[in-house]
């Protein structure tokens, strides 16, 4: 059985708990977390220089909406997803194709929406 794909991942998620819980799952899934930030202006430094692989957004951070972010990392050819609440109503037209993991959601639904953004940009 081939051994999981390791991915270098920046979270950009404003409740610490979800964010600890979701770098938890990673770390179980054999990622590892380059950074979980909380605030848009330090996500948008770490989006366009931080050596990553994979970034897991939540769409709304304290009221700022995280599609700066998405666009840079579009820009990189860095695969995303967004995390929401409200789940793909909550996007931008811009970002109406992007996919989104509906919060709350399990490890399964988690693992499968990586390998699915990951596989969309090869």
């Amino acid at each position: 059985m081939a051994r999981p794909v390791t991915r270098r991942i920046l979270i950009v998620e404003d409740e610490f708990l979800v964010a600890m819980e979701l770098e938890d799952l990673l770390i179980g899934m054999e990622h590892e977390v380059v950074a979980s930030v909380a605030w848009l202006d330090k996500a948008l430094q770490l989006a366009a220089h931080a050596d990553i692989d994979f970034a897991i957004l939540d769409i709304n951070l304290g009221g700022t909406k995280s599609f700066p972010v998405a666009t840079i990392l579009r820009r990189r050819n860095i695969p995303f997803l967004f995390a929401s609440g409200y789940g793909s109503p909550g996007l931008s037209e811009e970002f109406s194709n992007e996919l989104t993991l509906q919060k709350p959601y399990c490890s399964q639904d988690l693992k499968r929406a990586i390998v699915q953004a990951c596989t969309r940009l090869i």
